[in-house]
């Protein structure tokens, strides 16, 4: 299970590197990010840590993301809602945990297209009567650092590493956390 962190994180530092190389010949920052509202659509996938590895060994999902400029396009409002598949271990008797986040937060360009992200919200659980839960609803939220690739125009490869975490479900349980990759297609509007 730690390989494909360490794997996922050495990409996202060699892509965060290359990327601000490409774009340091970039005079504007309007040419960088682009202006206006920016919606990506994405691919999530990510590893349980704690006690959630115990029974779940990764997830996969998808979801959408807009980002609303408030700060000279260094300072983004984002809305963001999904849908995770944690995949139940073999060997236990467990259903797979059907996760739907829906987060708002902010996300900050410090250097050109490197991001720092911060949301929260609530999670949703959709399968509560296969998982024993007690709730339907927990408090979530998700500290992520990424890059922007500009890939011609008002498009954009985001790339993201995150740690997200959701209170529990139920009374006897704990929290459920990952490390999560998200890998999406942005666009301008």
């Amino acid at each position: 299970m730690k390989n494909p962190i360490k794997i996922g994180v050495i990409v996202l530092v060699l892509f965060s590197f290359a990327s601000l190389h490409s774009t340091a010949q970039n005079t504007s920052k309007t040419e960088t990010y682009g202006s206006g509202i920016r919606l990506s659509i994405g691919v999530d996938a990510g590893v349980p840590v704690g006690a959630l590895n115990d029974a779940y060994d990764w997830n996969l999902g998808a979801s959408v993301q807009a980002d609303f400029p408030i700060l000279k396009n260094q300072l983004y409002v984002t809305a963001n809602g999904g849908y995770n598949n944690f995949f139940a271990g073999n060997g236990n008797n467990l259903s797979d945990l059907h996760l739907i986040p829906v987060k708002a937060g902010l996300k900050y360009f410090p250097i050109n297209n490197f991001y720092v992200q911060g949301e929260a919200g609530v999670t949703f659980l959709t399968n509560k009567n296969n998982t024993g839960a007690d709730k339907t609803a927990t408090f979530v939220y998700a500290p992520q650092v990424g890059v922007l690739f500009n890939v011609g125009g008002k498009n954009y490869i985001d790339a993201g590493f995150r740690f997200e975490s959701n209170q529990k479900f139920s009374r006897a349980g704990s929290t459920s956390n990952f490390l999560g990759v998200r890998v999406s297609y942005a666009f301008n509007l």
